[in-house]
């Protein structure tokens, strides 16, 4: 095992990560694709090169950032989970073994991170901001009124559906429905066997089904009712 430390990068790993609310996300087979790209980068920062680590940080601040965000629903601890997780990695980058791809290494580490926030304050849940970090905005293409007030209510059933959801599942939705992870990826980054993965996401998605089934229901007999007060 290699001990030597890389060199600083020119982006500190300590700066908090740019947030572009809403960008696109690059598919998984892209930045799968990508793997020996950034092992040549890894070689390169282990070398000393001071930049090397940087460009690293730039490639994946904004996607680890905004998977982050949908998992903790706070842009403040995502931020700071981010960050912390790409300190982390620079500090044991000699000790990465390369079995599987630096983003999904890296992504460990901030679930990882995420997970244990999550079990030390679990009273302390808010998807407020899910949809900054890539739901639709309903105000795109200069929709009719009508029509971004329906995608708004759609963000919001689903926001509130994934919230309700346990740890472990929301983490797999996360990773496949939003960031478009493939169940290898999701495995190598959560640590579990695919067959896990598969059966989480299936519960997941049964779980969000019957909560907006049901969300849908309440509010459909909230209009059924009569307004009693308009009969004074």
């Amino acid at each position: 095992m290699e001990t030597s430390n890389p060199g600083s990068p020119t982006r500190s790993p300590d700066a908090p990560p740019a947030r572009r609310t809403g960008a696109a996300r690059a598919p998984a087979a892209e930045v799968g694709g990508a793997a020996a790209e950034d092992d040549q980068t890894i070689d390169q920062a282990l070398a000393g090169d001071s930049a090397a680590f940087g460009r690293l940080v730039e490639k994946y601040q904004d996607r680890l950032y905004n998977s982050l965000l949908r998992y903790t629903g706070s842009s403040e601890d995502a931020q700071d989970i981010a960050q912390d997780a790409f300190v982390q990695a620079f500090v044991k980058l000699s000790s990465f073994k390369r079995n599987s791809a630096f983003f999904t290494w890296l992504y460990r580490i901030g679930f990882n991170r995420a997970a244990s926030n999550a079990r030390k304050r679990r009273e302390r849940t808010s998807f407020d901001q899910l949809s900054e970090a890539g739901a639709p905005d309903p105000t795109d293409h200069q929709a009719p009124p009508e029509a971004a007030m329906l995608a708004q209510e759609r963000v919001e059933l689903v926001r509130q559906a994934v919230a309700e959801l346990a740890d472990d599942h929301r983490q797999v939705v996360v990773l496949r429905e939003f960031d478009g992870f493939d169940y290898q990826q999701i495995s190598e980054v959560l640590e579990i066997p695919i067959g896990t993965v598969r059966s989480r996401l299936f519960r997941a998605r049964m779980q969000m089904k019957e909560r907006l089934a049901a969300i849908v229901d309440e509010a459909q007999e909230a209009l059924q009712k009569p307004d009693l007060g308009a009969q004074h």
